[in-house]
């Protein structure tokens, strides 16, 4: 896991964050959570994706899955599995949209205005698409089978991204 941000008071309402992580890590905070929840260890590093740590970063992934909420970062990751051929899911999240794409069919969006996090219904727009994620993931480890999904919470619909 790579972020470099820490958690800040409207965190707590849009993800698993509690009270007593604003100020934290991110990272450290999420693996502590993790571990907590169902003793799963991960690598946290605390620190900027850049094009020249990318490598050494994403050095042994298999999987890797960007969630980054800017288009440079989400670009690096791009660039980097694809030149590496490592397989690469897109979770990303718009007002009352969210979707989840894998690299083939994924094209990195322009930054947009505003936060996520300020729609109303954001922690289930978030909690949606870390389900529909989840599955995705699930479904490629199992039955090496890729499906792209998009989520919309104004009307509650769920359907493969049709190309």
């Amino acid at each position: 896991m790579i972020d470099f941000d820490r958690v800040e008071e409207h965190n707590v309402n849009t993800q698993i964050y509690g009270l007593g992580d604003v100020g934290a890590l991110k990272v450290d905070a999420l693996k502590n959570q993790l571990f907590r929840s169902v003793e799963i260890e991960i690598d946290a590093i605390s620190k900027k994706l850049e094009e020249r740590s990318v490598k050494k970063q994403l050095k042994g992934s298999d999987l890797v899955i960007d969630t980054f909420d800017n288009s440079a970062s989400r670009q690096l990751a791009q660039d980097h599995c694809r030149s590496e051929n490592l397989n690469c899911l897109h979770v990303g999240l718009f007002a009352d949209y969210c979707e989840v794409i894998w690299d083939e069919a994924y094209r990195v969006p322009g930054d947009v205005e505003g936060d996520v996090c300020d729609y109303p219904l954001a922690r289930n727009l978030v909690l949606l698409a870390v389900a529909i994620a989840s599955e995705s993931v699930v479904r490629f480890v199992l039955q090496n089978e890729k499906i792209d999904r998009t989520a919309t919470l104004g009307d509650f619909a769920v359907r493969q991204l049709e190309s």
